[in-house]
């Protein structure tokens, strides 16, 4: 019996690609290098950033540093970086309100765990989604991120259910899906936001071995 949905943030509940984009490409042509040189270095940060080693603003000064560029721009991308996550969670869609709360009124318990950067930590616990949530584990507070089992295990440990009682959603970035089916939750696929993806950012393939949600309201079929 499914007793509790733990779900993806980025891509499952908001979407990256709603509103002003600001990805690597953007910040390369910001800072007038070739977007590939950005985006090994920036890379090369990506777990200390998704685990509370670094900032985005200290991870900024460390690849603007390796690069010789001029560190006075820091705050400059870090601010559109945080206008544009602001159209992001601006952007939510009425379809994952009406999820959660349906969620709530059968009297499923509902975890997110998100892997995330210091200025996306931030706005997912100021963001209007937040009241919905039992447990939150989100990556830059936990030290681990996905596919860490740890973190899937945590967060059903605070839900107090195993994780054989609990539905796992998200669109299947950090082989999320995999770890989940692994540890004995049931994971379903959500697609709803991938006509909004562009290369090279779509995180993961349509994965045909799980359950597909291509619609929000497609997750109460797995219950």
């Amino acid at each position: 019996m499914i007793k509790a949905v733990i779900f993806d943030m980025f891509e499952t509940l908001v979407s990256l690609f709603q509103g002003r984009t600001y990805f690597s490409e953007d910040i390369a042509a910001d800072i007038g290098i070739p977007t590939e040189m950005f985006r090994t270095v920036w890379h090369l940060s990506e777990t200390d950033r998704s685990t509370g080693v670094l900032t985005v603003e200290d991870a900024l000064g460390k690849v603007l540093t390796a690069l010789n560029v001029s560190g006075d721009q820091v705050q400059r991308i870090a601010e559109k970086r945080w206008e544009a996550l602001g159209d992001t969670f601006d952007a939510i869609p009425p379809a994952t309100f009406d999820l959660l709360k349906e969620l709530k009124e059968r009297g499923i318990l509902i975890g997110l765990i998100s892997n995330c950067f210091s200025d996306e930590a931030i706005r997912i616990q100021n963001c209007r989604l937040y009241q919905y949530f039992d447990a939150v584990k989100l990556s830059f507070e936990q030290g681990i991120c996905k596919p860490d089992p740890a973190i899937y295990y945590r967060i059903a440990a605070e839900l107090g259910v195993e994780p054989e009682e609990c539905l796992y959603v998200g669109d299947g970035g950090s082989n999320e899906l995999a770890v989940a089916k692994e540890i004995g939750m049931k994971p379903v696929q959500a697609l709803w936001f991938r006509p909004l993806m562009f290369e090279p950012h779509i995180p993961s393939p349509v994965y045909d071995e799980y359950p597909h949600a291509e619609i929000q309201p497609d997750v109460l079929n797995y219950l």
